[in-house]
């Protein structure tokens, strides 16, 4: 077997950047996914993923997503791809919200970030955001969280552009390969797939929901996978407003249910907007999601869209799932093997990973071939759950 500095297992968010990183630094690399990235089967697709600086999950996070912007801004200026969008983002909550975005005190916490590390940001309240923003149907006592750095990535975009630039820096990626297992020694590691098996220094795992799979029973267990439902609905009458110059993308902590909703303005002269919830009450294997029906579209709309937003129809053009893997405390792991470090564990997901997912290749790239990284990881390390 040819040997390698490294093997990235999935291609998806963290994985295509990795591997890129890896490659870019001169790094003999081979990455495997079962499917052809950016495909619509993991977490990596859809269109549009919202990114912001101030980072509600905790102030730890923000450093990671301020060089995701910029490494997106260097693919942008190299390849000519559209990568990140500022639309401005806008979060809403209420001393009454019932919902809970991730973790307790988001709101505040999102604050507590901006101030700690220096993010332009606005605080609005009610009437505020009614003149800046009507389309929302804002209730008296809620207020808002304005960031005008926030907006949106390109998810499909952006995993493409990677793998290419991997591709040019000499990565060796097999895609529609299916990964049966993995093995380490000393000397180091072995991956064996429906086609071959396959020796490196190095192994990064970054297999979203397919993970816990991998990893067995011991370690699966804190890695739990949830399907998501993304759903494009028509709004009614002009487009101008629901523009991303005019529409930013929000985050809104509602009253009166259990789930938040989030979306995005009208992107590339679609008269449709993204619009989705999420949910934690029922876990599902990868492999075996179902599709989205008639019947959660017209509940979404009737619950979640059309309490909340003025002049979006009930039509739905398009529907898509996703998987969302989710630590209990809704935090990454980014950790070596508890049993060995020649593995590399990447599971930065948990419904807010992609916004992070540029640096985070840096940062597995980093522990690949040894070097210090220059974030924070210690929230990160798979040990905190015990």
């Amino acid at each position: 077997m040819a040997r390698h500095d490294a093997i990235v297992l999935g291609l998806g968010a963290m994985g295509s950047a990795a591997a890129f990183q890896l490659a870019k630094r001169g790094a003999r690399v081979l990455g495997i996914d079962r499917y052809a990235p950016p495909h619509d089967r993991g977490s990596t697709h859809g269109d549009t993923r919202i990114t912001r600086l101030a980072i509600g999950e905790g102030a730890h996070y923000t450093p990671l997503v301020q060089r995701s912007h910029a490494i997106w801004r260097e693919i942008e200026r190299e390849t000519g791809a559209s990568l990140l969008t500022r639309t401005g983002g806008l979060i809403v909550s209420s001393a009454n919200k019932t919902a809970l975005t991730h973790v307790d005190a988001f709101f505040a916490n999102t604050v507590a970030a901006a101030e700690q590390h220096g993010i332009a940001h606005e605080r609005l309240d009610a009437t505020q955001i009614r003149r800046r923003f009507p389309m929302f149907a804002i209730q008296d006592d809620e207020f808002g969280y304005y960031e005008p750095e926030a907006g949106f990535v390109r998810p499909e975009a952006c995993v493409a552009a990677q793998l290419d630039l991997a591709r040019k820096h000499g990565a060796e990626i097999h895609t529609n390969e299916t990964v049966l297992g993995f093995d380490w020694t000393a000397d180091g590691v072995s991956v064996t797939t429906d086609k071959a098996r396959y020796a490196a220094d190095k192994l990064i795992v970054a297999a979203g929901a397919w993970l816990p799979q991998l990893l067995g029973e011991k370690y699966a267990r804190f890695f739990k996978v949830y399907r998501q439902v993304q759903f494009w609905f028509e709004f009614e009458g002009d487009i101008a407003p629901f523009r991303p110059d005019r529409f930013p993308v929000f985050i809104w902590e509602l009253q009166r249910t259990r789930q938040g909703i989030y979306g995005f303005p009208a992107i590339d002269g679609a008269h449709s907007i993204k619009i989705a919830t999420e949910q934690y009450a029922q876990t599902v294997a990868p492999d075996a999601v179902a599709d989205v029906t008639p019947e959660e579209i017209a509940r979404m709309h009737r619950d979640l869209v059309a309490p909340w937003l003025a002049g979006v129809s009930s039509r739905c053009v398009r529907a898509a799932t996703c998987l969302y893997t989710v630590t209990p405390d809704f935090g990454f792991v980014i950790d070596f093997h508890p049993q060995s470090e020649r593995v590399i564990l990447a599971s930065p997901c948990s419904g807010h990973g992609f916004k992070h997912s540029a640096a985070t290749g840096e940062v597995l790239a980093d522990m690949a071939l040894g070097y210090e990284s220059p974030f924070d990881l210690e929230p990160f390390r798979l040990g905190r759950f015990g």
